[in-house]
């Protein structure tokens, strides 16, 4: 029976089984805006199996085109204190009067099943997730080639006034800083590059020994029966 490792006494389990044991991990990407964060997120999710979008509770209004639990939890003031207060949020920020956060238990119980799930948020909540579980977050800092592409991509997007863009080019300085506090750098060049080097990061990440406990007990079984195998000279 090479290939399976004791899991209770009386019990084996097989290589596939110590394999789906695997826990999940949280997969972040932050970026200035215009360089392409967003586009290499849906391409993940659209391509990936086994990840999904973290779902944030806001308490802001919900828009006639948003569908409740889809694009967010929509909640009130009252209950997202609640959460607060009670550990439930993982990351939370204040913008333009409205709060924004990942509660706690849908992350957890995914990781725990094995399942990845991917977080496309700003710095602050970065550092907020590191906070509360270092270990799980992979986090990457998608970069524009340039500047002047990064500034000519916001404008070819044709949403924002010429004064909004300039502030999100202000923003971009203070979110640059922070470059080296992110496990992977990407430069988005290519969008298919610098996809092909996130899925990358997601499968070699998939495969960190502590991301699979049942690994260890595994090989312990296969040099057990390599001995049995050497003692009995067949």
């Amino acid at each position: 029976m090479t290939g399976e490792i004791e899991d209770t006494p009386g019990t084996r389990v097989s290589a596939d089984q110590a394999d789906a044991r695997r826990r999940g991990l949280m997969l972040v990407l932050s970026s200035p805006s215009g360089a392409g964060k967003s586009t290499i997120a849906r391409l993940l999710l659209e391509k990936e199996q086994n990840l999904s979008l973290s779902i944030s509770v806001t308490t802001r209004p919900r828009r006639s085109s948003e569908v409740d639990g889809v694009h967010y939890h929509f909640i009130d003031p009252a209950r997202f204190d609640q959460m607060k207060t009670h550990g439930e949020l993982l990351e939370w920020a204040e913008v333009h009067g409205n709060c924004y956060a990942t509660p706690r238990v849908p992350v957890e119980t995914a990781l725990e099943k094995g399942q990845d799930v991917l977080f496309d948020i700003d710095i602050q909540g970065t550092f907020q997730l590191y906070e509360a579980m270092r270990p799980d977050v992979v986090s990457i800092f998608i970069l524009p080639p340039s500047i002047a592409e990064m500034k000519s991509r916001l404008r070819r997007r044709a949403e924002d006034t010429e004064e909004v863009i300039l502030r999100r080019l202000e923003t971009a300085v203070g979110e640059m800083k922070h470059w080296s506090k992110y496990d992977y750098i990407v430069v988005n060049d290519d969008l298919e590059r610098a996809y092909d080097a996130v899925r990358a990061i997601l499968r070699a990440e998939r495969l960190k020994q502590h991301r699979s406990p049942a690994i260890g007990p595994l090989i312990d079984g296969m040099v057990g029966d390599l001995k049995t195998v050497l003692a009995s000279g067949e």
